[in-house]
């Protein structure tokens, strides 16, 4: 049986795996009041896990170390209680591969080289190179939907990733090239970027110590 989170728990993820968000943002990501995100925010200000800062006219909600710490610490036993730990592992096993898939994507869209240049810019002139990739990311799509079902089969907060991943692909073979890689939209890359962040997080690893 797929178990609900509790909402202290969603709030404090969804500040991890989205990195910076402010109040609406974090809420939107579960589906979660928006008064009652805030009043979880601010408990989990006062207890030193979360910080608010300010740049640019524009303002987020971030980790503090001891909020990562206590982020894992009730991932872990959430994952104990519903006993899904040899799931999600299988299933980030998996994923692995698919990850170094998806950056090289992710790269060849923003590079194209050339005889002269190894670096030279993606001006999405080719329209075999620009093919190629989506046919690529297609394919990953397709992966994506059986791991994000036996995600969700754990825990609910999982589930989402393969449709909102579907929908940024539709939305970059339509047309709409920054759908594959941008970072202030939810594209392929940031949905991707996210699951990344949050099977770590739930298994409690080290992004940088990955093979």
């Amino acid at each position: 049986m797929t178990t609900d989170s509790p909402p202290a728990l969603l709030v404090l993820h969804a500040v991890r795996i989205t990195g910076f968000a402010d109040t609406p943002v974090i809420a939107h990501r579960y589906g979660l009041d928006a008064a009652e995100t805030k009043e979880a925010l601010l408990d989990a200000e006062a207890r030193g896990w979360v910080e608010h800062t300010a740049f640019a006219g524009a303002g987020g909600w971030s980790l503090t170390e001891r909020g990562r710490a206590e982020n894992e610490r009730q991932l872990a036993a959430e994952l104990a209680r519903v006993g899904g730990a040899d799931e999600v592992r299988d299933v980030y096993r998996e994923f692995l591969p698919l990850n170094a898939r998806l950056l090289r994507a992710c790269t060849d869209w923003q590079l194209r080289p050339t005889a002269g240049d190894r670096l030279a810019v993606n001006d999405h002139s080719d329209p075999a190179w620009d093919a190629r990739i989506l046919h690529e990311l297609a394919d990953i799509d397709s992966a994506l939907r059986l791991s994000a079902d036996r995600l969700g089969s754990v825990l609910t907060r999982f589930r989402g990733y393969d449709t909102r991943f579907t929908t940024a692909l539709a939305r970059a073979r339509a047309g709409e090239g920054g759908w594959v890689d941008r970072t202030d939209v939810d594209s392929c890359h940031r949905v991707w970027f996210e699951l990344h962040e949050d099977l770590i997080a739930t298994l409690g690893l080290d992004r940088h110590a990955e093979p």
